[in-house]
């Protein structure tokens, strides 16, 4: 089990202490000063590794169960000795201009907090140090850990949400450009984007009924002066999740446009060739006429009748061509 443990450390009055290298008998030292709270950070446990921090702590078995199989929504879940939430971290790769999410669980009760983490999304390293840097919020308990984890998580939507409106600019550029040919890349590149967006918005939409209970609900092992703090949150989730929500709808008017500009670029083209076939068509109409075995055709028999032919021929192609320049179809 301690492969997977990240850190584990107590907490008191706001400050990390000395305790029991055991972390059992830490958490009865955290609950006996009354003053202290056990922290214990792990990282992808399996359900062996895990189960001795189940059975110190008293977390409930679906909760368990839940917080080893990752892809859970975010949510909030109240049992009789924790509070168990689920958030979901993204992380921006700017080497590929994707999105991906990771898992993050927390385990709130009398005197401890249990983190499970899942992926390379999750900010729990520099929120720990963030908070031994600030004992008067770290003096709050557990619930200083589930708003500072909390607000990391959110604020970081706002900043992953600002670069993925640069790369939208750069798309919508490449879209509207006059000289814009490689459609079906571009329409690759939408749906993909796309794609990016849904992700995001499976990390950030759900969280929003959660947040709301935190922040003006009456929730267990939560304390009431905190409200504030997370109808802050609450606030900027709210924000993150209008800035997806128009990012999506960008992306949906550029896929629009993107595919009527393809149809009108396929119009121009069969316009084209239908000015070109129309302009064919009247020398083979003429050369086939004069291509039948008549002895007694028309000029025939006369020797300007085979110049005449060429020069009308040539006169019609011409004008043709004149009329179908005038209106853009060539």
């Amino acid at each position: 089990m301690f492969g997977v443990i990240v850190d584990c450390a107590m907490y008191r009055d706001g400050r990390r202490a000395e305790g029991p290298e055991d972390f059992s008998d830490a958490l009865d030292e955290a609950r006996a000063s009354g003053d202290a709270f056990l922290w214990i950070g792990t990282y992808e446990p399996t359900e062996a590794e895990f189960d001795h921090v189940r059975r110190e702590f008293g977390l409930h078995p679906l909760a368990v169960e839940d917080a080893l199989n990752a892809h859970q929504r975010p949510k909030l879940e109240v049992y009789d000795d924790s509070l168990f939430v689920v958030l979901k971290p993204v992380l921006y790769d700017e080497a590929t201009d994707t999105v991906s999410a990771g898992e993050l669980m927390l385990f709130i009760g009398d005197s401890f907090v249990v983190t499970v983490r899942h992926g390379e999304g999750a900010p729990l390293t520099a929120v720990r140090h963030r908070l031994e840097q600030e004992p008067d919020v770290l003096r709050h308990g557990p619930t200083a850990v589930l708003y500072a984890v909390s607000d990391a998580v959110v604020d970081h939507y706002i900043e992953v949400a600002a670069e993925l409106q640069s790369d939208l600019e750069e798309l919508e550029a490449e879209v509207f450009a006059p000289n814009a040919s490689d459609t079906k890349n571009t329409a690759a590149r939408i749906y993909g984007f796309k794609r990016q967006v849904l992700e995001f918005r499976r990390a950030t939409n759900p969280l929003l009924a959660p947040m709301d209970r935190l922040a003006f609900g009456q929730v267990p092992f939560v304390h009431e002066h905190a409200r504030p703090f997370f109808r802050d949150v609450a606030d900027h989730l709210t924000k993150a999740s209008e800035y997806i929500e128009g990012l999506d709808r960008l992306l949906s008017d550029a896929l629009a446009a993107h595919l009527a500009q393809t149809g009108l670029r396929q119009n121009d083209d069969v316009r084209k060739i239908s000015a070109w076939a129309a302009i064919a068509a009247v020398p083979t109409m003429v050369a086939g006429i004069y291509g039948m075995n008549f002895d007694h055709i028309p000029e025939l028999h006369q020797w300007w009748g085979y110049p005449a032919v060429l020069a009308l021929m040539a006169g019609v192609c011409l004008g043709l061509h004149r009329m179908f320049k005038r209106r853009g179809w060539l």
